[in-house]
């Protein structure tokens, strides 16, 4: 098995430390990172192979994963054209459409399309995955296999799809982060010292997650065995469903949805 990385940032590094935890081998990964620094990092930390160019990396591999900025995958990838032969191309790269990388790596088409998300640096991740018709079965596999290494996959049959994944997934622990920052603040306001107001809200998240990830039941169904009838929980829902926290969030999950798909426009460079 041989994995080469197009990049060696934060999601990258998450998953070379994945990958290696379930099973894959230092010498089966390179990586090509022009920043000297964050390549030497990689090399000490891990055990893998560095190198600065694409013609060093020994392409063809079994997949390439391709984890550069969105705004410079065009011309990171323009040294890789004609070097692919078979292999399974993987973008981790927000907003950028497969017919747009494949034009960029000279009409390759064996590429699977993924929106991670940040919890993938805890190996608490869930990516959502594309793949282009031309890709088998096996190449499915070995794309799971890889994203796996980080977290939880699901996979989508259109890849409009992506755009609400990242909605709904790959901006979602903002969102969290926000909900968490509000709920801080309120326990700010009733006096509580910072780092208490913190672990409050932190912790209340936290556990609360894990309950509906362990639950067979609903949200809903955990939500309405919380709430009694004339209670405090019922007093501050009613307050969110006045400002209407459904219709709130929907909104904004368009919002990132519609913003999606024309940054896959204006990141393409065509329509």
């Amino acid at each position: 098995m041989k994995i080469v990385f197009l990049g060696g940032g934060n999601m990258a590094t998450a998953l070379i430390g994945g990958m290696l935890a379930t099973g894959f081998e230092p010498e089966s990964i390179t990586v090509i990172e022009r920043a000297s620094d964050a390549g030497a990092r990689l090399a000490a930390r891990f055990g893998i192979r560095v190198v600065a160019e694409a013609a060093q990396a020994g392409l063809p591999a079994d997949a390439l994963v391709l984890a550069v900025k969105p705004q410079q995958m065009k011309e990171a990838v323009a040294d890789l054209a004609g070097r692919l032969g078979g292999t399974l191309v993987v973008s981790i790269a927000a907003g950028l459409r497969a017919t747009d990388i494949a034009r960029w790596l000279g009409g390759h088409r064996r590429l699977v399309r993924c929106m991670p998300n940040t919890p993938a640096l805890i190996g608490a991740g869930i990516t959502g995955l594309f793949a282009d018709p031309s890709v088998d079965g096996d190449g499915r596999a070995l794309a799971e296999r890889l994203l796996q290494a980080v977290g939880a996959t699901v996979w989508v049959d259109d890849e409009a799809a992506i755009d609400a994944v990242t909605a709904i997934s790959g901006s979602g622990p903002a969102y969290v982060f926000h909900f968490i920052e509000a709920l801080e603040a309120a326990a700010g306001a009733f006096g509580f010292d910072a780092a208490t107001a913190r672990k409050l809200a932190i912790d209340t998240v936290l556990g609360a997650a894990r309950l509906a990830a362990d639950s067979d039941e609903a949200p809903a169904t955990l939500r309405e065995r919380v709430t009694s009838k004339g209670g405090t929980t019922a007093a501050a829902l009613e307050v969110m469903r006045q400002r209407d926290l459904m219709g709130l969030v929907a909104a904004a999950t368009e919002a990132a949805e519609r913003r999606g798909r024309e940054l896959g426009v204006e990141l393409g460079g065509e329509a």
